[in-house]
């Protein structure tokens, strides 16, 4: 089979409507693991084969150095896929979170890539040894150290942790992974300096991520730098929610988790951290702007994705609501402001963004002057 075979084709909208016709029970998981790996786009393709031929949807990372996959499998293929897994040694019992809420349409389509790393980074991980990492610490350890007093990270971007968080934990405000360690980094020395200083025991670190595999990389990298006491939340927030369960544990994470897939979010308790980044009434419900040009992540409540016809901005509305023809002659040539930045990340500013593009409306009927040149 040719290599340009091994992907799917099909337009989104195509995608969308078989995932809605689709009468499959499925199963969303997620799994990781640090491995050498050779030959790696032979193992994308026959991986590709494979899955595909049991309804594997997902979107999965293959590199010389390991494997992260989420993925969507249809419930009475599980046992297949597992089979799948451990036919090949590196991946053999490799541990599966699986997702708190699944409506079964968190992908639609396979997704196989080769990257140079599973994780995008930016580190350099010749310069320390990455297998020296934290603690692995259970739902119920978590829980007994933050009692204790020890010192929460959120490993996260600042946009996904906007919606739920462990109580107290330090939410970094980076929007990218390297950006959090290095915030992380100075924010651990600058209490180890203080520490020092009172004479006191260098803090308990705990991290925490999604489903582990960012803090396994953030652990050795702060290890590296001199910070001893570090601790990470095994299998992330993911097993988290399912540990508190089958346990009967309180949940000391509060809110909502963010997931990179149609879903975006799953609820873990059903207590409302954030509000609305239009409004500010209190809100969890996260979306992206339907502009496509703008595609921008954001906090935004139902009376206002009424209003702003599931937009940002005034400024994207117009746009969104014109006639898709004319929505495509306008996007020639413009780049997608959220390959730059994935969130909004001020709520005030795009209030006052707002208020202004409203006024502008009343005044001149439109945000856009250059659409008149379109249309004529």
């Amino acid at each position: 089979m040719e290599r340009h075979d091994l992907r799917n084709l099909l337009h989104p909208d195509l995608l969308r409507q078989r995932s809605l016709n689709e009468d499959v029970d499925r199963t969303t998981l997620s799994f990781y693991r640090y491995v050498r790996l050779e030959d790696v786009e032979a193992l994308r393709n026959a991986l590709y084969q494979e899955w595909e031929a049991l309804g594997v949807l997902g979107r999965i990372y293959v590199s010389q150095e390991g494997i992260n996959a989420q993925v969507s499998v249809p419930t009475h293929e599980l046992s297949a896929f597992r089979q799948s897994l451990d036919s090949r040694s590196a991946f053999r019992d490799v541990p599966w979170k699986i997702a708190v809420e699944d409506d079964g349409k968190s992908f639609l389509k396979l997704i196989i890539k080769v990257k140079q790393k599973i994780v995008a980074d930016g580190l350099a991980d010749d310069a320390f040894d990455v297998t020296n990492v934290g603690h692995h610490l259970d739902a119920a350890t978590f829980n007994r150290k933050i009692e204790e007093g020890a010192l929460v990270i959120d490993m996260r971007n600042n946009y996904e942790c906007m919606i739920g968080h462990f109580d107290g934990a330090y939410l970094p405000k980076a929007d990218t992974f390297r950006g959090a360690i290095e915030e992380v980094r100075e924010l651990l020395g600058e209490r180890v300096r203080m520490c020092k200083g009172e004479r006191e025991a260098e803090p308990t670190v705990l991290l925490y991520c999604t489903g582990g595999i960012r803090c396994e990389k953030a652990s050795a990298y702060l290890k590296h730098h001199g910070f001893n006491n570090v601790n990470q939340l095994h299998g992330g927030i993911i097993d988290y929610a399912r540990q508190i369960k089958d346990r009967g544990l309180p949940s000391k994470y509060k809110g909502q988790n963010f997931v990179f897939d149609e879903r975006l979010a799953e609820r873990i308790t059903d207590d409302v951290v954030s509000t609305c980044m239009q409004c500010s009434a209190v809100s969890d419900r996260i979306s992206n702007c339907h502009e496509a040009t703008c595609n921008m992540l954001l906090v935004q409540c139902e009376a206002c994705a009424a209003k702003y016809a599931n937009c940002c901005s005034p400024s994207c509305r117009e746009i969104h609501l014109m006639p898709i023809d004319e929505q495509r002659a306008w996007r020639k040539g413009r780049s997608t402001r959220s390959t730059k930045t994935k969130a909004i990340n001020d709520p005030e500013g795009l209030r006052q963004r707002i208020r202004e593009e409203e006024a502008l409306l009343v005044l001149t009927g439109t945000l856009h002057p250059e659409l008149t040149i379109l249309r004529n």
